[in-house]
């Protein structure tokens, strides 16, 4: 993509897209796959509307599905970011690692090196992880 369309913003987000959302397909598909009849039969039988029983049947069934696959999608987009900078940007935490890879500065290496892992873990901790858990509250504890 980038040999046919060069190193823009918009291609950069198109080869996200065309690399992350046959994965969110084919985890949500599972995910659909895995949807419990008895739940759909009762939803029938309290002749829920189609809203209300994607809303409440549907939807909670499907958000473990939508929390894995936003995990997947977020280890596999930051390394295509990295790529692409590190490819053709003259910004960002890739374009910095190589030039400082070129000047041999390992602090530099090691400073944005950690930096990049420390937002990537607040994203998981701070927003992956509560979806998650809230998406799977309803499910039994350990003891």
């Amino acid at each position: 993509a980038y040999v046919w369309f060069g190193l823009s913003e918009a291609t950069a987000i198109g080869a996200v897209a065309l690399n992350k959302i046959p994965n969110v397909i084919v985890t949500l598909r599972e995910g659909a796959r895995a949807l419990d009849p008895g739940l759909d039969e009762m939803a029938r039988a309290y002749r829920l509307s189609p809203l209300s029983k994607f809303r409440n049947v549907t939807l909670p069934q499907l958000q473990p599905y939508f929390a894995a696959a936003s995990r997947s999608g977020i280890s596999l987009i930051w390394k295509i970011v990295l790529v692409v900078e590190l490819l053709g940007r003259s910004n960002g935490v890739g374009f910095e690692l190589y030039l400082n890879f070129q000047l041999f500065n390992v602090t530099a290496i090691l400073g944005y090196t950690l930096a990049f892992v420390a937002v990537m873990l607040a994203i998981e901790y701070l927003l992956v992880q509560p979806i998650e858990r809230n998406s799977t509250r309803w499910r039994n504890k350990p003891v």
